[in-house]
């Protein structure tokens, strides 16, 4: 979900509108704009539809008297078609696609008429007022209203921003009247009722800076606020203890992503330091501990928090474990939580542009959130593991392969708006700069509220090659101006070039690097080459399921290895010979390029027995050929095994043959 914070007191740079830039060529980007266009948005829409799949646009049929039954589906189901519907407004506009257009409006007509005079909006809820049935307003949090109204926000916020229309935003200003009264009832009674998958505060604030009026960002900051006063509260929402006293990062992995991205926005436009304290705290517990290689948010399944009293309401899912606890086979990781860390980012970048927030932006798009569809982009990852073994004697809540719908619809959809959207992840600004934030092939027009009026083409073949040129053609430079350039933390050593100028790059010069280009400048080349052999990574001692396993990665990409990769019976045979380099070959898999990396790999025998323990053998090892694929085009050659970690020869073994 983008921001609009172009007039955000406290933001310090603002993305470029919607129009503004685009992908072009033949990129990684551009192609996933394309299939998430061409199929992803059409096959979520075909699912929507099917009363027998989801029942979701059928509820709101019911819901407006146009159609004769019940509620079925989802509780979040509303929610999820607001994503969805945002997915489709970007999309249509950014490929003039008249027919998904009409599809929007007739969406947003029928949405419509389903709102109550008072401004209510949820279907279950609706319905059952009108059936007679037991569905309460605001009876259980588990119904996700808030959540419901959030997106519904959002997708309106954005729907005005580009179609200047007024329709689906009154719908949403009339639901965020109603939680409005309804938040200051809770104030005035000191009843607090807490929100799961806060969407609605990043909602509220969205629309307020759609709309100027000031009385959604009070609302967004009176939700905030009034989570401290909640009776009973749960390590699962967050809200056991006051939000400024966070110090640790717990509970649903989803849900704390959506906060702290909410109270980030509300930083933007207060400026509470307490706000920006407690995200900036919460940032850190995430990323220096609880972050997997792939940018994969929340490890454990169901379990207790690990703070506090395991005794009273500590009970989690989809969530944050200890410090360190990231498994391989059970790594939950759910796709929206990680959609959710894309939010945050993208937030404290706006707030603080360091180049971290975006290395981690850019690890989370390209390796977990690209995982977690297929490459034919119709088949979706709910969790996301780091290994995948054959045999495994026990199942898993979720299937082991992707699926066309899965009964928790909300990551596909969540998915679909964040790649539909993702060309504005490529450029900031500040009054006198451009940010680089993601890299690809794209052509932007940039005004900077300096006087700098200019555009930008940027070719390159990143993630896959390390070399991008930007072409600056100037229009208007009445003042110096500076492109700020992202050198990426995983980059070791580079070259950046600026006319017939070179400079060497070196892991001191992560960060962004300023290029500054002068008063009455025309045009400028700009080439930055990243180099980018494979690399081995190893885990944090604290990680005992990869302890001596190494990864392997190649700039911003994470690799693994799967069953059709190697020529072993399981590859857990599969050991890494740390003296051996990988070398990129690119390659088709399900019609699409990629690059792959060849080498070869230390193979040994299989375990000679099944018990829970046994004796350890010496096998002898040989050397045999095998091939690593991107983590993000796993999962799409059949049902095999896959592993990201794989075990390494610490030292030379005598007697390695060859085949």
């Amino acid at each position: 979900m983008l921001t609009d914070t172009r007039r955000s007191p406290y933001a310090k740079v603002s993305p470029l509108s919607w129009d503004q830039v685009c992908w072009t060529g033949d990129g990684l980007w551009a192609q996933e704009d394309a299939v998430c266009h061409e199929s992803t948005i059409p096959h979520i829409r075909r699912c929507f539809e099917s009363a027998e799949t989801s029942h979701i646009v059928e509820n709101f049929r019911v819901c407006s008297g146009d159609a004769e039954g019940t509620f079925g589906g989802t509780d979040f189901g509303d929610g999820d078609f607001y994503k969805w519907l945002e997915a489709a407004i970007y999309s249509a506009a950014k490929h003039d696609d008249a027919a998904l257009w009409e599809t929007v409006d007739d969406y947003i007509g029928l949405i419509a008429r389903c709102q109550q005079s008072d401004g209510y909006l949820s279907t279950k809820q609706i319905i059952g007022e009108l059936q007679g049935g037991s569905a309460t307003r605001f009876g259980d949090i588990n119904d996700f209203e808030v959540y419901n109204f959030g997106h519904l926000c959002t997708a309106a916020s954005l729907h005005n921003r580009i179609t200047g229309k007024m329709d689906f935003l009154e719908v949403a200003e009339r639901a965020a009247d109603y939680l409005a009264r309804m938040y200051r009832g809770f104030e005035q009674s000191g009843e607090v009722q807490t929100a799961v998958c806060p969407s609605h505060y990043m909602g509220l604030i969205e629309l307020y800076r759609a709309t100027g009026n000031e009385s959604y960002l009070k609302t967004a900051e009176l939700a905030i606020r009034l989570r401290d006063r909640v009776k009973e509260g749960t390590a699962d929402n967050q809200d056991r203890f006051p939000l400024w006293q966070h110090d640790k990062i717990e509970g649903h992995a989803v849900r704390a992503n959506y906060l702290y991205a909410g109270v980030a926005d509300l930083y933007m436009e207060t400026g509470d330091e307490r706000d920006r304290d407690v995200v900036s705290r919460m940032w850190r517990n995430l990323v220096d501990r609880k972050l997997y290689l792939t940018g994969g948010c929340g490890a454990v399944y169901n379990g207790a928090s690990p703070y506090g009293n395991f005794w009273v309401d500590s009970k989690t899912h989809q969530a944050y474990g200890y410090e360190y606890q990231l498994p391989n086979i059970t790594a939950y990781n759910e796709t929206c939580a990680s959609i959710g860390g894309v939010m945050w980012a993208y937030r404290m970048f706006q707030l603080d542009p360091k180049a971290e927030y975006f290395d981690v932006l850019e690890r989370m798009m390209l390796n977990v959130n690209l995982a977690a569809i297929n490459l034919d982009g119709d088949r979706f990852f709910y969790q996301n593991m780091l290994r995948r073994t054959k045999g495994l004697p026990y199942e898993l809540i979720w299937p082991l392969t992707r699926a066309g719908y899965i009964s928790s619809f909300c990551c596909p959809p969540n998915l679909a708006r964040l790649l539909a959207e993702s060309s504005e992840y490529g450029y900031l600004v500040s009054d006198d700069s451009l940010y680089v934030g993601l890299y690809g092939s794209n052509a932007a027009h940039v005004c900077l509220a300096c006087g700098a009026e200019f555009d930008v083409e940027q070719v390159t073949d990143y993630p896959f090659g390390g070399t991008v040129t930007l072409k600056v053609t100037v229009s208007a430079a009445p003042q110096d101006f500076n492109v700020m350039l992202r050198i990426p933390s995983w980059m070791k050593t580079g070259r950046l070039t600026v006319g017939d100028s070179t400079v060497g790059l070196t892991d001191e010069d992560a960060g962004y690097r300023a290029v500054t280009l002068p008063a009455g400048i025309t045009y400028a080349e700009i080439s930055i080459e990243f180099d980018m052999p494979a690399r081995l990574t190893c885990a944090h001692s604290y990680v005992e399921e990869d302890c001596n396993q190494v990864a392997v990665e190649r700039g911003p990409l994470v690799y693994c290895m799967e069953t059709p990769d190697c020529d072993v019976d399981s590859l857990d045979q599969c050991l890494i010979d740390p003296t051996v380099d990988f070398e990129p070959v690119e390659d088709v898999i399900a019609g699409r390029r990629v690059m792959t990396l060849r080498g070869s790999v230390l193979a040994r025998q299989g375990e000679k027995g099944d018990g829970l323990y046994h004796t350890f053998c010496a096998d002898p090892l040989e050397r045999i050929e095998a091939r690593l694929v991107p983590y993000y085009a796993w999962d799409n050659r059949g049902e095999g095994e896959m592993r990201v970690w794989l075990p390494v020869a610490l030292h030379a073994i005598d007697g390695v043959s060859s085949r």
